[in-house]
Formats: structure tokens, sequence, C-alpha cells
């Protein structure tokens, strides 16, 4: 299988497919902390939103072979580049899955700081609009915006600590449609949650689909617990948060994305036939059954299925 998708691989610029717009992204609807209109929405389409896995060194090519064998999907890369705004040197490779597009670093240099701790990358219609909005909506710009080989990034980070890297192709990109879309998994604290919602909810121009003050533990490996759960919704995609006191076993805390599949039990099967290992579960809990997984390189996702 791995050598059907490497005959398949091209170099990031050159398959990177030229558009003569971006797609339109709709406004989600609802509770909006600062007036309707007061910015554009900048989302493109959750395709376009990858997560940040940070592997292992020399492991880039054994994650991406199992992630492709659970999920199914293709691979762009790997290519040699730097993609900090000081020097680095790393191995880039996309992956666009059904469940979720990744943007994997192997990187052979010390990773620069703050690289490595923010979350995902967001396709965004205009870079220096959205970072001006991030900073106006209660967010820190902590990497300037730069240029890298393929067009423009920055890292804002939200009350609470949760960065995200903001970024532009020169090219734009087409990317397929998602099977499902994966969920931004968050943990706050109590004291860190409001102002995150304020700023979070500003920026994306999203809205809160649930909030559960008496969710499950099981979900999170505290079985005979409750904790606050919430789901919101926005032109980036969904985001769950799980608002605890930190008292949190392995590894939770951790998982970065949680991947909605139709089939838990075979996926984990597949997992593991990849060279992944179960961390915890599967359990049923708050009307879905879900695991947690950590595959080659050191990437540990959240798996579910919703009843």
């Amino acid at each position: 299988m791995k050598r059907r998708f490497v005959r398949r691989l091209v170099p990031l610029v050159t398959a990177i497919a030229a558009l003569t717009a971006l797609p339109t992204a709709s406004v989600a609807q609802g509770t909006q902390p600062r007036p309707p209109g007061s910015h554009r929405q900048f989302a493109v389409g959750p395709q376009y939103d990858s997560t940040h896995v940070y592997v292992e060194p020399g492991t880039e090519q054994a994650f991406a072979a199992s992630w492709v064998a659970t999920f199914g999907g293709t691979t762009i890369g790997p290519n040699a580049t730097q993609v900090t705004p000081t020097p680095s040197r790393t191995l880039s490779e996309l992956i666009l899955s059904p469940v979720g597009t990744l943007s994997v670093f192997d990187y052979t240099t010390p990773v620069p700081h703050p690289f490595g701790t923010e979350r995902t990358g967001w396709l965004v219609t205009d870079l220096d609009q959205a970072v001006r909005a991030a900073r106006a909506d209660g967010a820190a710009v902590t990497v300037a915006p730069f240029a890298d080989p393929i067009g423009r990034d920055a890292v804002v980070q939200f009350p609470g600590g949760i960065n995200a890297q903001l970024y532009v192709h020169t090219t734009p990109p087409s990317y397929p449609g998602l099977a499902s879309v994966p969920e931004n998994r968050l943990y706050l604290s109590p004291d860190a949650v409001g102002a995150f919602l304020r700023s979070y909810l500003a920026f994306t121009q999203g809205r809160v689909v649930s909030d559960d003050r008496r969710a499950d533990g099981t979900t999170i490996g505290l079985p005979g617990t409750t904790y606050r759960l919430l789901r919101l919704t926005s032109g980036f995609g969904t985001t769950t948060i799980a608002v605890t006191d930190g008292h949190l076993p392995h590894p939770f805390g951790r998982e970065l994305t949680g991947y909605g599949v139709p089939d838990l039990g075979a996926t984990l099967k597949r997992a593991k036939d990849a060279g992944a290992s179960v961390l915890w579960g599967p359990v049923s809990a708050g009307g879905r059954d879900s695991a947690t997984v950590r595959f080659p390189g050191g990437y540990i996702a959240e798996i579910h299925t919703d009843r």
C-alpha cells in the first residue's frame, strides 16, 4: 500500500492546484461576543484546517503509513524545507484523509520556539486582516507574519494558552471535502474558559452547540466523576472543551484532535495492525463510543463513533 502512495507523492509546491478564488465558507450563526459584522469571516473550510503533528525524529514515514492504513487518504511530500522565520530544517508532509488534514513535521534540527506549541493551522482568506482581528478579539500575536516557501503565516494565542497558526498560500489550495469534521480538543481551567470563549467565538464567529456541566468523566479517564464539556462550531470546524481541575491521567490533555468514524471497532483494529496502540478504551459514554490511540511517532488522537 505504501508503494502506491509513494509513487503518487509530488513536491508540495507543485501539488497545490490553482483556484480562481478561495471557496466561500458559510458564517456560523449564534452567540457572538462582538457585534455581528464587526469583522469578516476568515475561515475557508475545515478541510483546510490541519492538525500540526510534530513526530519523533526519523518517524515521519512510519506515522504517515500508519495513518493512511487506518483512515485512508493520500500524502503530499515529504519535502525537506524551512517553515519557521528563523533557521531550521524539517521534513514536511501533508496528509489528506477523510477524517481530517494533518501537517506533519519531522525536524532534523532543534525546533525554534514557540513552534511545536501550535495545535492547528487555519487557512484564512486574508492573513493581515485576520491577525488584526485576532488581536482585536483578545488574542496575542506570538509570531508576527512571516514568509514560508509557499505562502505566509502567523501564530496567535487565545486566552488560556491555546495557540493556532494562521496561513495563506500564494497559490490557493484545493482539497477534497471531509467525510467527518475533526474536533479540536481543548482542556481549560474554570478560571480561563470565560476569557477563552469570548475571544475564540468572536474571532471564529462561532457558537456554542452544547454546554454539559455534568459530562461523564469516563471519556477523559476519570470514571465516577463529572466535568464540564462544551461543544462549539464555526467555519473553522468543531471544537470541544473539557473544563477540569487539571487532575488528568495520562494521556488526556495530550490528544490534540478527535476523529469521527462509522465503526470504532474496525478502525481500532486497523490502527493496531498498522502499529498504533490503544491507550484508553474503548468506552461508551455521552452518546458515543471512544478510544485514545497513540500512533507511531508519538501522535495521540481520540477516535469516536457517535451513537
